[in-house]
């Protein structure tokens, strides 16, 4: 059974190529309701055509894609975003777990976003990851942020100032936080840390990541390591101890 879509995007030339990707890599599985091309006529072909996905891109004349989200009361259908390089916008959007794809669009990353979709049809979570999309959207000037770390066991929605450390296993990350048991990640640790760096996380070795802010000392025998407040011993590998020290320095100044 094929998923209804619509294609929401502003441009004519970006439709055109979508619409002739989707027909050409994913005739078996899309079938396009509707194309519109801004916000307004957007959201009409929504409300009209009940979509099972859309394609929908950030930047419109007329209100962004997040405006659009935000104006409807209830999601019903999975979310890609599409949209050229805007660093800002992609964060967010990671952040939230939700997918997106980059212009001009890879036919290869357009197979597996509409394979992704399939599989989160009817799971219940779309509103979940629209609200922290919406929150941290609305909140651009916080401290900190929430993210959506998905398990085996389920989705945890996690304020980013509440991790403590993330550590390395092999493809997977585990995220220490305070009161709450570790999660298990099936992402790499250099993917969250491209994330997290920008709210004061530290990788001081190769297999962990750190907050700065449960960071209580630098201890430096024993080659080195950093002591948490949690009590954890975390090592710091010898080519980060002048940098790692230099943090510490930073934060003990403030």
């Amino acid at each position: 059974m094929k998923i209804r879509a619509i294609i929401v995007e502003d441009e004519l030339r970006s439709r055109e190529t979508l619409t002739g990707l989707l027909r050409r890599y994913c005739s078996d599985t899309v079938e396009i309701v509707a194309e519109a091309d801004g916000y307004r006529t957007g959201l009409d072909a929504i409300r009209k055509y009940k979509p099972e996905v859309v394609f929908l891109d950030i930047q419109m004349p007329d209100g962004s894609g997040f405006k659009l989200l935000e104006t409807l009361d209830e999601i019903s259908f999975e979310v890609i975003f599409t949209t050229a390089y805007d660093q800002y916008a992609i964060k967010a959007i990671r952040y939230s777990a939700l997918d997106y794809l980059l212009k001009p669009i890879v036919p290869a990353e357009l197979k597996l976003a509409v394979d992704k979709a399939l599989r989160k049809k009817g799971d219940g979570t779309i509103n979940q990851h629209i609200k922290v999309l919406l929150e941290n959207e609305r909140e651009k000037s916080a401290p900190s942020k929430k993210i959506i770390l998905s398990t085996a066991e389920g989705m945890h929605v996690i304020d980013i100032r509440d991790i403590i450390r993330c550590e390395s296993d092999d493809y997977y990350t585990r995220f220490f936080m305070r009161d709450r048991k570790p999660i298990m990640v099936s992402k790499t640790l250099k993917e969250h840390e491209e994330l997290l760096s920008e709210f004061g996380f530290l990788r001081p070795h190769k297999s962990h990541l750190v907050n700065i802010q449960y960071i209580k000392s630098y201890v430096k025998t024993e080659g080195g390591f950093l002591l948490l407040t949690d009590g954890t011993m975390v090592p710091v590998s010898r080519r980060k101890r002048e940098k790692i020290q230099e943090e510490i320095h930073l934060i003990s100044s403030r």
